[in-house]
């Protein structure tokens, strides 16, 4: 009809891991042009700003809530690439301890929060180091969780123990 319309948020860029991506898909079904302005995304800045190998990562959104979550997180431990992922402050306890037990404790990660806000903050250490500081409760706002891929874990361990 020659309208023009935006799909905008308050947190992040549109359609990464969340449901935009369908508004987008109708479009281009329909013929619709749609152009993507760039915008801010916390994928980027944490994986930059944790301080981990970030010349290849794999991007994950959000890990499945209940069902194939852990047999994820098993397919999860086998990436050699840095891991990306996005959880929720209410889950950030959860998530950690997961992953302690399926990557390790001593595998590196960051907790990026509130990236691009005033309240940003970058947690970085060992899986065990960060669920600690979870369980006092430090880990509010919209949150990027930054794993290390197995490749460096492997290198980290072996160049230690020599």
């Amino acid at each position: 009809a020659g309208e023009t319309f935006a799909l905008i948020s308050d947190a992040g860029t549109p359609a990464i891991s969340d449901p935009g991506y369908l508004l987008v898909r109708a479009c281009v079904q329909d013929g619709i042009e749609v152009d993507c302005l760039p915008g801010a995304t916390a994928v980027i800045p944490a994986l930059v700003n944790s301080g981990l190998p970030c010349d290849r990562f794999v991007f994950e959104g959000f890990l499945p809530l209940k069902k194939g979550r852990q047999s994820r997180l098993e397919a999860l431990a086998q990436e050699d690439r840095t891991l990306v992922l996005y959880e929720s402050p209410h889950r950030i306890e959860k998530a950690l301890r997961e992953a302690q037990e399926v990557f390790g404790p001593e595998r590196q990660a960051c907790v990026a929060r509130e990236i691009s806000k005033l309240h940003e903050t970058y947690h970085r250490g060992a899986l065990a180091e960060l669920l600690e500081e979870a369980k006092n409760g430090v880990y509010k706002g919209e949150i990027a969780l930054v794993i290390e891929g197995r490749q460096h874990a492997e290198k980290r361990f072996k160049k230690s123990s020599e």
